[in-house]
């Protein structure tokens, strides 16, 4: 074989292995997601098939909307943020810390009232909330996470907002909620319908749908962030997100579709 043809041949063999490999051969990359607590089993369950189409991947840190905010202004390195809202979006764009144009919403949440007794909550919650035994009711913390806005407002529109005070406990974020439920340390609270429908606690306990005429709806947006602008995990996440394989996954779990 002559010498001078032997890097030609070397170059074209290359060429040819990652047009084989396919287009995101050696170019796989990790994106950081700050993702509300509420979507945190829902992203997970979303991952592998992400990985499996782009060869990219994603890692998550989750918490409420609010302390997510925070840690982005903070200057956390987050190239995502799946929020558990619409409005802090909007505000990290308007802040200049976040890609314009770049929202949406990727799904709606939905409120229920449950506890893990099977006997506690029967066809209308306002029974539970009403029953004089009730020692705790748990739901998110209203000025950090979405869905403890959502439940402030369910309890206002039916009544019992005032008189509910003294048994009022507050989760930082609504998967903390949860596990005050799922101890028992509440004897009931009002959390995602995603987390009751989660493997781990499906068709577990008694819940009560909260009609979605008692609160504002949870639209939850996602955005890209500023760090993640050039990052092609990143982008490649806010697209799956909007996949129809996607939008079965979050169904699944209890969310209304996005748009």
């Amino acid at each position: 074989m002559p010498i001078a043809l032997f890097p030609r041949m070397l170059i074209a063999s290359l060429a040819s292995a990652l047009l084989i490999a396919g287009p995101s051969a050696g170019r796989a990359e990790t994106a950081l997601a700050a993702v509300a607590a509420n979507f945190t089993e829902t992203a997970e369950a979303l991952l592998p098939a992400f990985r499996a189409a782009t060869g990219h991947d994603v890692e998550l840190t989750t918490g409420s909307t609010g302390k997510l905010y925070a840690q982005v202004g903070a200057g956390a390195p987050f190239d995502v943020m799946l929020s558990a809202d619409a409005a802090t979006p909007a505000r990290l764009v308007q802040e200049g810390r976040a890609v314009a144009g770049t929202a949406f919403t990727y799904a709606v949440g939905r409120l229920t009232l449950w506890s893990a007794d099977p006997g506690r909550i029967g066809g209308d919650g306002r029974a539970a909330l009403e029953d004089p035994g009730l020692r705790f009711l748990a739901i998110a913390n209203p000025e950090l996470a979405p869905y403890g806005v959502a439940a402030r407002q369910a309890l206002t529109a039916m009544g019992f907002w005032e008189a509910m005070q003294p048994k009022i406990v507050m989760g930082q974020n609504i998967g903390q909620t949860h596990a005050m439920v799922a101890s028992g340390a509440a004897e009931i609270g009002f959390v995602a319908l995603s987390a009751v429908l989660s493997p781990r606690t499906e068709n577990k306990g008694s819940r009560w749908d909260v009609p979605q005429d008692l609160y504002a709806p949870i639209r939850q947006d996602a955005v890209l962030l500023n760090p993640g602008a050039d990052n092609a995990a990143a982008k490649g996440f806010l697209d799956f997100l909007r996949s129809p394989e996607a939008a079965k996954v979050i169904a699944r779990f209890g969310y209304g579709a996005g748009g």
